[in-house]
């Protein structure tokens, strides 16, 4: 397969269109957002499973225009502009916002949250621990599996990957052992914080991946059941777009173009991701 020189997208298709026009009109907080960015679709995920009010602002990440630079000085997707403030604040890092959206739930009447009730601080502790691994080794593992151009590197990216899910699924496991389990590795459960922060890399091996590098997902009962849970939870679900669009705007990334990302560029200078 050869570098087509395909260029990646600046708007959503598919179901995320839909619900970036479900909100286009002025809200309390102003999501700024790249159709094809993972760590954009978390907190996209986390703002459409809490409820609460947004309007979607897509923006070019590569073409940083003033406006997204004031409210992320890196220049970086995703970021919020706080409307309620005057002037109006912001806040980036999907993490970060991830966390302040939590918080901004637990002050409504609906009181949703991705965590485990406050009182089992264990529980929640075991899904920090979830989450700290995948932020730590699945993500980074993501970027150097994709960007990975000698065949053995490529081999070592795809096991190391492997190695990364099979890591988060004893997490899993230990979480069900000792808590009865968390988020929607349950049977029955619902969209958990661990859900959310993985999601996006997990839905990209299954149709980027698979393209760039014929890889396939591990196997087992749990975890496909888990994966068809995940992918088919309405709050993740309706920010997807069509697989063209991933496929078309991660071209750049298996190919190791110069200067792809900010990410990219982390990865292959060996450095922590911005």
């Amino acid at each position: 397969m050869a570098d087509s020189g395909k260029i990646y997208h600046r708007s959503c298709t598919g179901p995320a269109l839909q619900t970036v026009k479900q909100h286009a009109q002025d809200e309390g907080i102003t999501l700024f957002a790249s159709c094809f960015c993972p760590f954009v679709q978390r907190v996209w995920t986390a703002l459409e499973y809490l409820e609460i009010p947004y309007k979607s602002n897509e923006v070019d990440p590569y073409q940083k225009s003033q406006e997204l630079l004031n409210v992320s000085p890196k220049g970086l997707v995703p970021a919020l502009m706080l409307n309620a403030f005057d002037p109006p604040r912001a806040l980036n890092e999907s993490t970060v916002i991830l966390d302040f959206l939590e918080d901004i739930a637990a002050q409504s009447t609906r009181h949703r949250s991705l965590f485990p009730p406050s009182t089992d601080p264990y529980a929640k502790a075991l899904v920090r621990l979830q989450s700290d691994h995948i932020s730590r080794t699945l993500v980074p593992a993501f970027y150097r599996y994709l960007q990975a151009q000698d065949p053995e590197a490529q081999i070592s990216g795809g096991k190391e990957f492997h190695a990364a899910i099979r890591s988060l699924v004893e997490l899993f496991e230990r979480a069900e052992r000792e808590v009865g389990g968390t988020g929607l590795w349950v049977e029955g459960g619902d969209l958990g914080w661990a859900d959310v922060v993985v999601a996006p890399w997990i839905f990209r091996a299954t149709n980027v991946w698979k393209h760039y590098r014929g890889f396939e997902m591990p196997q087992g009962t749990k975890f496909e059941a888990w994966l068809g849970r995940l992918f088919e939870h309405p709050a993740f679900k309706k920010t997807c777009s069509d697989e063209e669009l991933y496929l078309d705007s991660y071209e750049r990334y298996a190919f190791n173009r110069p200067n792809t990302s900010q990410v990219a560029n982390a990865i292959n200078s060996g450095r922590g991701l911005p």
